[in-house]
């Protein structure tokens, strides 16, 4: 059993999806920040919504309602203003990134906050119909229902509730700022390299207690940040079909072991793009500094 120090951590619920034929997209997005959000946090949100809006425009959104419509403007492109949505309400899903995103930076003329607009491109594909859904919930300091949170303090102790109508295989991963890409599940000694789950089966990650054939091996997580707030991306992947974690290193003994971002997501687009069932969802948590 080893107990890991982290500066992160997370929540999740997902749906998986069969689609059509990878595509290229572009999008571009300009975030007005409020005063009280940093430039990582900006960048974050300007870099995420770019994804939306190529997303949007290529395959469209989707509005649940009475009835079910979608939603385009009179040039076919989707309105900014649904960016309220849920990735889950646009109607494709974001497989892998083509370079870096590009950032550029102004000044609001009436107000003087920062204005950040990011571009990126991708590979992308349409949602055909919704396949598999999972329940994945973050607990902070507990392991029952009313511990679920999306915000932890440095020093609390973190743990994943997991569930799925099918038998199947999961990961996590956890992205930070820098960015760098850490394996969270399966766990560090974990010869195998795949986390096999059955259907219909509530599971406490991340805890030896909850573990009944391999408490041994279980990492167990604490949450730190060194400094006002941190920002961190984390993945949770859930297919079905066997899938094996990314090639990564142990580079302290004291975290997860990690890959190159860059690495990551290649190896993700190459997994996305053999098992069309493979859902990934994407959640985004705040660590508050001591």
């Amino acid at each position: 059993m080893c107990k890991l120090i982290l500066s992160f951590f997370i929540l999740i619920f997902s749906t998986t999806a069969f689609a059509q034929k990878v595509k290229n997209v572009c999008g571009e997005y300009t975030f007005y920040a409020p005063e009280n959000v940093s430039l990582s946090e900006a960048k974050r949100i300007a870099l995420e919504r770019a994804k939306l809006q190529a997303l949007a425009d290529e395959f469209g959104t989707v509005i649940s309602q009475v009835n079910t419509s979608v939603v385009k403007d009179d040039n076919g492109k989707a309105d900014s203003h649904f960016f309220s949505l849920s990735g889950t309400e646009v109607k494709g899903e974001w497989i892998e990134d083509k370079g870096e995103p590009k950032y550029t930076y102004d000044t609001d003329k009436e107000n003087g906050t920062l204005v950040v607009t990011c571009s990126i491109c991708g590979k992308a594909r349409e949602i055909i119909s919704a396949q598999i859904e999972f329940m994945a919930k973050v607990l902070r300091n507990g392991v029952e229902a009313q511990n679920e949170s999306e915000i932890f303090r440095s020093g609390d102790d973190m743990f994943l509730s997991f569930q799925s109508p099918t038998d199947g295989f999961i990961a996590v991963y956890l992205i930070d700022e820098t960015p760098t890409a850490y394996c969270l599940l399966p766990y560090r000694k974990d010869g195998d390299g795949q986390q096999p789950v059955k259907h219909g089966e509530k599971y406490i990650f991340f805890s030896p207690k909850y573990d009944v054939n391999h408490p041994d091996i279980v990492d167990e997580y604490t949450l730190t940040c060194n400094k006002e707030e941190e920002h961190n991306q984390i993945y949770v992947i859930f297919s079905p079909k066997p899938f094996t974690k990314a090639l990564d290193n142990q580079v302290k003994e004291t975290i997860p072991r990690e890959l190159d971002y860059e690495a990551f997501t290649k190896w993700l687009g190459n997994c996305r793009k053999r098992d069309k069932q493979m859902g990934v969802v994407i959640k985004n948590i705040n660590i508050k500094g001591e």
